[in-house]
């Protein structure tokens, strides 16, 4: 199981907000490339970028950022955050990203996911699924859709995406615990694969989530507050 440091971008700035409210938003680092650095040199096998003022407003925000950090980096990037058009994703992908993550065009414009499969390939694209009570939210999370995290899953598999990103919004940021049952759910009645995201706050939890069959876990709060050590949690997993 892969372990990815995650880096929210808004203004330029490495952030993290709590339970994906914009209004609770505590800064990182003002270097952004600083830190993706850092997470390559610990060991990341991946990194994933997350655009919150893209998210927020339909179209990507912190492209300098973004195509600084993927030009300076040599593990693959994935990128999400206001992609909802065939041309930012395509920008994005020319410019270096390994994969775009779609969300909110996901349930809004499934047309472009399934166009993006076909000319990329499956594996250039990852769908988030973003859930509140296990509906989905899209717009940076804040609207609610009326489909679920697994029929949303099951429609993607349907269009071709190989892989998806859950996040249970009630527990990011909050160092509480993933959402176990519903990433293994997800697994199981999918067969995708899943990176697990939300509420990882120790190595214990990242244990228990290997037996899920989540083929990545993804963590943000955890290493920026240090309750967890990047080395150490690529060697809980397996190795990455």
């Amino acid at each position: 199981m892969e372990v990815i440091p995650a880096i929210d971008l808004k203004a330029g700035r490495c952030v993290r907000l709590f339970q994906g409210d914009f209004r609770q938003e505590t800064v990182f680092s003002d270097d952004p490339l600083a830190v993706a650095r850092s997470w390559q040199e610990q060991g990341a096998p991946r990194l994933h970028l997350v655009d919150l003022d893209g998210a927020a407003q339909g179209i990507p925000a912190n492209l300098p950022a973004i195509e600084a950090i993927v030009s300076e980096l040599s593990i693959p990037v994935q990128v999400g955050g206001g992609i909802r058009s065939r041309d930012t994703a395509t920008a994005l992908l020319d410019a270096g990203v390994s994969q775009v993550v779609v969300g909110t065009a996901a349930i809004e414009n499934p047309a472009l996911v399934a166009d993006l499969c076909r000319e990329y390939g499956g594996g250039r694209v990852i769908v988030a699924v973003d859930a509140r009570d296990g509906m989905v939210a899209i717009k940076g999370w804040t609207e609610d859709s009326r489909i679920t995290a697994l029929a949303l899953a099951r429609q993607m598999a349907d269009l071709g995406v190989p892989r998806l990103l859950y996040t249970d919004i009630s527990r990011d940021g909050t160092l509480t615990a993933p959402n176990f049952a519903a990433n293994a759910e997800l697994v199981e009645k999918t067969g995708l694969r899943v990176q697990a995201s939300g509420g990882v706050a120790s190595l214990e939890h990242i244990r228990q989530l290997a037996p899920t069959g989540a083929e990545g876990v993804i963590i943000g709060t955890a290493l920026y507050r240090q309750t967890i050590d990047l080395r150490e949690a690529i060697a809980a997993a397996g190795g990455g």
